[in-house]
């Protein structure tokens, strides 16, 4: 009879938490085994082994619900986990953002033999990789060569002799590009042959690889993937006279190579299995593409012009060497600037026409009198994108393919503008009602130091238009610009429960809304003013919400925008609208979230 029992029991697999597990073995002891064990107390041997077996089938279960929730995309929660299926899909995370912006630079230099304009022998080229520093400490990098010899840059008389009344020095004022962090250099030791091998940096926060050197010499270029072996490559101009072009860009083919791949923090470089090298030689493309040898006919095959060599190892894999890694990173804390904040020289790095005959004196005169300042807020992306924004990103990724049709594609593009070349918080891209041919409106907004929305500066806008050039359809045109932000704040009244306090209610309610609202809203996303009940009612001491009213911040520190909110607000009030061009900010939780509590 009791073999017939066990037979006929059926097994609840849904069973997998520790209460309902513990509770289906005693269930089972007591019928099949009656006998043996009778004292099932919280303190007896049989209740130990119960909870022991049925505590290790939880933590079993979990773990096994954890496996399989990071094994997809969607339910994946773990950051670098959500970072690996976005690489399977094509998805290429840039790391911490950096930050770009403009500054003003002034130099002083000496006037000239006649006192009419300043020494052009003494006036410098100030070369790009010269640093500067905030009030902060935040290290800021310049981007191009500056020219302060340019015809255009504006010159004022600086010091006058007070006996002649000639100019005996010339000040000199012009602009140049900054982008956020510093550089630093790391050298790897490399034993001996590996395939693969892939190298962690021990710096955090590398936005970018500037160079990569082996202890004798030989360059290792970064590449898209490892299956590219086409760089472009500047090289010298022969021609530089007749064409006034002083160097021009070359296809090469690249046997040292790496890809760079990034989680949360850390930096690592993948290279490829090779283990000899092969040449490094301008890549003729019609010889790749033509591979007819001793055929008469040309057959229809398509050409990828990134890989022009047959090779499967994927490029050479450094051993028995020390590499030399250059890269810039960024600033750890904080990378935005409000105005007239960068104002220390950190190292001025100035070419003259002719050094030799310049008084050496003079020249140290000329390169101490540097001085910065950034007129403009310096303004990105100062946050790292959370594992649902990155997820987003991943699947406007995939379909994308490297071109720019839908609306989707075009903003999937703009988030995956390189680091080094900026970043924005938000974007959306809109038809243009009003233009009769495929003009595309895309709007990009940016983070101040303080995380609050702020105008994106002109060179993060320009960096952005040469990025999309090489992914929207030829025949698209796009406009980026600035989306008018709307300031809101929340009024509120709810009803406690008999036995709670008032006034801990209503803290614990604004903290509610102030989480609720942590992240910034989307261009163009509507608010619901449903979330707002609802997460008041999820508050503990709250009966009932019975009024939220939305109202515009104008004037001061908020947004010059003036909205009408009953106007935009839904037929059954339980949304607000936001024009396509418009963006809504709770800019000042502590103050712009009022509650009571009656």
């Amino acid at each position: 009879m009791a073999d017939d029992q066990k037979k006929i029991v059926p097994i609840d697999y849904t069973h997998r938490e520790y209460e309902s597990i513990r509770k289906d073995l005693i269930d089972i002891a007591q019928r099949f085994y009656p006998d043996t064990f009778q004292d099932f107390s919280e303190a007896s041997f049989g209740s130990l082994v119960l909870d022991a077996v049925a505590y290790v089938g939880d933590q079993l279960s979990f773990y096994l619900d954890y496996n399989v929730n990071e094994t997809f995309l969607d339910t994946a929660y773990e950051y670098n986990n959500v970072l690996r299926h976005g690489r399977v899909l094509g998805y290429k995370y840039t790391g911490r953002p950096s930050t770009y912006g403009q500054v003003a630079l002034f130099i002083l230099v000496p006037a000239s033999s006649t006192g009419i304009g300043p020494d052009t022998d003494y006036i410098p080229l100030l070369k790009r990789g010269s640093r500067f520093t905030s009030t902060a400490g935040q290290g800021y990098v310049l981007t191009e060569n500056i020219d302060f010899a340019n015809p255009k840059n504006p010159v004022v008389a600086a010091q006058i002799d007070s006996s002649t009344g000639a100019p005996t020095s010339y000040a000199i004022k012009t602009y140049g590009n900054v982008v956020s962090g510093y550089f630093g250099q790391e050298e790897i030791k490399v034993g001996s042959y590996e395939r693969f091998r892939r190298l962690k940096l021990s710096a955090q926060n590398v936005s970018e690889i500037i160079s990569v050197f082996d202890s004798s010499g030989n360059e290792y270029f970064e590449v898209g993937y490892l299956a590219q072996d086409m760089v472009f490559k500047e090289m010298s101009n022969k021609n530089y006279k007749n064409d006034n072009v002083p160097s021009i860009i070359k296809p090469y083919l690249v046997s040292r190579k790496f890809v760079v791949e990034r989680d949360r923090f850390n930096t690592y470089l993948q290279f490829g299995s090779g283990d000899t090298a092969a040449g490094q030689v301008i890549a003729d493309p019609q010889a790749v593409a033509m591979e007819i040898f001793g055929k008469s006919y040309v057959t229809d095959t398509t050409f990828d012009p990134t890989r022009l060599s047959k090779t499967e190892s994927f490029g050479i894999s450094p051993y028995s060497t020390t590499l030399t890694v250059v890269y810039r990173a960024v600033n750890p804390n904080d990378s935005n600037l409000g105005a007239n904040a960068l104002t220390s020289v950190a190292s001025a790095d100035m070419e003259f026409p002719d050094r030799t005959s310049l008084a050496s004196s003079t020249v140290s005169t000329v390169v101490n009198s540097l001085e910065v300042n950034n007129e403009m807020p310096i303004v990105g992306n100062v946050t790292n994108p959370t594992s649902d924004e990155v997820k987003r990103r991943v699947y406007d990724t995939f379909p994308t393919q490297n071109r720019a049709v839908t609306q989707a594609d075009y903003e999937n593009v703009a988030y995956r503008m390189p680091a080094k070349f900026g970043s924005i918080k938000r974007c959306s891209v809109q038809r243009d009602p009003d233009s009769m041919k495929r003009n595309l409106n895309m709007y990009v907004i940016s983070e101040d130091q303080f995380g609050k929305l702020t105008t994106t500066n002109s060179t993060i806008k320009n960096n952005l238009r040469t990025w999309l050039n090489h992914y929207r359809m030829i025949n698209d045109t796009v406009d980026v610009l600035n989306p008018f932000v709307i300031n809101i704040a929340i009024e509120f009244a709810a009803r406690p429960t008999p036995d709670a306090d008032r006034y801990m209610v209503l803290e614990k309610a604004i903290s509610a809304l102030k989480e609720l609202y942590a992240n910034p809203f989307y261009i163009g996303e509507q608010l619901n003013v449903t979330d707002i009940y609802a997460k008041l009612r999820e508050v503990n001491g709250v009966l009932d919400v019975t009024k939220v009213k939305l109202v515009n911040k104008t004037g001061g520190n908020y947004a010059g925008t003036t909205f009408d909110i009953n106007a935009n607000m839904s037929p059954d009030g339980t949304y607000l609208i936001a024009p396509k061009n418009c963006v809504f900010e709770l800019k000042f939780p502590a103050v712009d979230i009022k509650g009571m509590i009656k």
